[in-house]
């Protein structure tokens, strides 16, 4: 007798959970090396959007399930659609569009974004991690913009890891496609620290506690004007960063963080 089996419910793409203020977003394909899928950059950028209205999250990790921190794009989702009639052209262009709108959600982010690089991030999954404000890595972690070697140069990975490299560092990881290990990649400033793989979680925890500790107001002044400021000619850097002294100086949190300071005890951030 034929029985009905029912269909396993389909794991979500990106798991979240909350960490008291800070909200740990993990990469949840593990079977596709995380590799980043139309429906888990979507997963991604809703979810950015959601926690940038939430008060009582001050930080963000992006982690991910499996061995594989991101292996990029899905390249057979992408080479499914050779076959449309315009051979894919408006897909890719949707697909590209749509991930670099995710990388400037997360610069543009009101709250800091850590990379927890565990394990292989290549081509868009290092554009990720270049993407974010800080990264940690565990000491056996691999990086690579590899797309030269399949005849597919990786331009957008390019302009994030452009802006955290210097540019014939970064040119050699782009031309050559060749890996570079975490030493390497902390040595070029592609991330912040490089620790063994079980002290991982801690070296996150000591970035998130410090960062929880501050005004979050402050830090999201700061953060802004340290993203608009990197793009400006040097004269009109000072002249922003002045008005945005100026700005800050006058919120509350300023006053009572200066107030406190003199006054030799701990402030009370009210974030505003």
């Amino acid at each position: 007798m034929n029985q009905a089996v029912a269909s396993k419910p389909a794991e979500p793409v990106l798991l979240r959970e909350d960490r008291g203020a800070v909200a740990w977003l993990t990469l949840n394909r593990p079977a596709q090396r995380n590799s980043l899928s139309e429906g888990l950059m979507t997963a991604l950028t809703d979810e950015l959007a959601a926690i940038a209205r939430e008060r009582g999250v001050k930080a963000v990790v992006i982690a991910a399930a499996g061995p594989v921190f991101s292996s990029g794009h899905d390249l057979k989702e992408l080479t499914a659609h050779r076959t449309d009639a315009d051979r894919g052209r408006a897909y890719f262009d949707k697909i590209m569009r749509q991930c670099s709108a995710m990388m400037q959600a997360i610069v543009h982010l009101p709250k800091p974004v850590i990379a927890r690089v565990h394990g292989v991030a290549t081509a868009a999954g290092c554009q990720l991690v270049a993407s974010c404000d800080l990264a940690v890595a565990g000491e056996h972690v691999k990086f690579a913009t590899p797309g030269v070697n399949i005849g597919l140069f990786c331009s957008t990975p390019m302009v994030a890891l452009s802006r955290n490299v210097a540019p014939k560092h970064a040119m050699e990881m782009l031309l050559t496609g060749e890996m570079i290990d975490a030493k390497r990649a902390a040595e070029m400033g592609l991330v912040n620290r490089v620790v063994p793989d079980a002290e991982l979680d801690a070296a996150i925890d000591g970035f998130t506690s410090k960062i929880t500790s501050k005004s979050a107001y402050t830090v999201s002044v700061g953060k802004e004007a340290f993203y608009r400021q990197i793009e400006m000619p040097l004269n009109e850097a000072y002249d922003y960063a002045s008005e945005v002294m100026v700005k800050n100086m006058l919120a509350r949190d300023a006053e009572e963080g200066i107030g406190a300071f003199i006054e030799k005890r701990n402030p009370e951030w009210e974030d505003r």
